[in-house]
């Protein structure tokens, strides 16, 4: 992995890089934009750029990578590689992307760091960029071959077939390639991205998990309406799903990716879900259910009310079917007839050897890691899906 010579002059560096990475983030993207504006009009998503979380995003999965190198310099970090991988298949990434990040990284490094980057310094960082670039292009490939697509390519024009509104918030559609063709294979878990052509004629991306178990010739999505704050827009995307599509209508659709797929074997299984969170969870529902799963089966949801939990009928009616399986609703509301205020696992039985598996807000999924370590679950069997930015992955890997 990372030369010895190298591994010496990152680790006498890393503070002072880490210290000014999210400067030299900041500073990249502007240069990256500057010179090629297409890559946020149709690639990026603006609304994180505005917020800053992609630049956060970034800063710590660089910092994470190099202190991961220098401190295991005959391992990589692979769960971190395949994840980002996983969300880059699904954009569409090409590899002679990455000597373009490259250029406008080290550009960005030289102007903050200034004399501090001496040509040793400039070597073993890129020596740390390019380990980083090759795996995650080796990963990409390989992604790209499965599903039988050429890198980039990824896209395919589907038909909404219907389309319903479970709640006020989110929209519901069902389908199909336009082609006629059958759908590509998923595992439960995975995601689609959706490009879609907003008034501008900016080409926006965002990434909606499949909510359905694999069928010939249908996938299903739940799209949540992501209102803006004081500082962050309204959710471009999902605006414009929500005003301007319905049965008929026409999307790009990439083939699926993402690595948080469910394992099924004979360890007991929690699936835990806030909010939008829960899609990932209905389609392991439902393939544990078409399977005829007779292991145990912790179903846990958290939601402001009944109203506002997406698809809330059929998420009780998948844990209905598995005859172990358990379910705890958690809402913000009270008098809602289930249990008030935030998760709390203290009276859930979770058996030894439990594998868990997490979608929602990053408080919600760091609290909830938190009380399984406590129940005695080991690191490595839980495993999370981030919607956006993945800060928990940069800040923990």
């Amino acid at each position: 992995m990372l030369s010895a010579q190298s591994a010496a002059v990152v680790r006498a560096t890393l503070p002072a890089v880490g210290a000014a990475i999210e400067d030299i983030t900041g500073r990249f993207y502007g240069k990256l934009f500057d010179a090629h504006p297409d890559l946020l009009r149709d690639l990026f998503n603006r609304g994180n750029q505005a917020a800053g979380s992609q630049r956060q995003a970034l800063a710590g999965s660089i910092a994470a990578f190099a202190t991961y190198l220098v401190s295991h310099p005959d391992d990589r970090p692979d769960v971190m590689l395949q994840r980002i991988a996983h969300k880059h298949a699904s954009l569409g990434v090409l590899p002679e992307q990455y000597p373009v990040v490259h250029q406008h990284l080290f550009e960005a490094i030289a102007e903050v760091l200034g004399d501090a980057v001496t040509p040793e310094v400039a070597r073993a960082w890129n020596e740390v960029y390019w380990l980083m670039a090759n795996a995650l292009i080796a990963i990409e490939e390989r992604l790209y071959a499965e599903q039988g697509v050429t890198a980039g390519d990824v896209w395919q024009e589907w038909e909404v077939v219907s389309r319903t509104d479970p709640t006020q918030d989110v929209a519901a559609f069902l389908l199909r390639p336009a082609d006629g063709a059958a759908a590509p294979a998923f595992k439960p878990g995975q995601y689609v991205s959706v490009q879609v052509t907003l008034p501008d004629g900016a080409q926006q991306i965002r990434q909606y998990s499949l909510t359905g178990a694999p069928s010939a010739t249908t996938r299903s999505i739940a799209v949540k309406r992501v209102p803006g704050t004081g500082t962050t827009p309204d959710g471009e995307v999902s605006h414009h799903l929500h005003t301007h599509v319905g049965a008929g209508d026409r999307l790009r659709v990439s083939a699926p990716y993402g690595d948080l797929v469910l394992a099924v074997d004979e360890a007991p299984l929690l699936l835990a879900s806030a909010g939008i969170g829960c899609t990932p969870m209905l389609a392991m529902l439902e393939e544990l259910a078409a399977a005829r799963h007779t292991g145990p089966v912790t179903v846990v949801h958290a939601d402001r009310s009944p109203d506002t939990h997406a698809l809330r009928a059929e998420h009780e009616a998948l844990a209905g079917k598995l005859p172990d399986a358990t379910a705890h609703f958690w809402y913000e509301r009270p008098g809602s007839g289930h249990r008030t205020g935030r998760v709390d696992l203290a009276n859930v039985p979770v058996a030894p050897g439990t594998r868990a598996y997490l979608c929602g807000p990053l408080p919600f999924m760091r609290a909830v890691r938190e009380q399984l370590l406590a129940q005695g679950v080991a690191p490595a069997d839980i495993h999370y899906e981030v919607f956006g930015p993945d800060l928990w992955l940069a800040a923990a890997a």
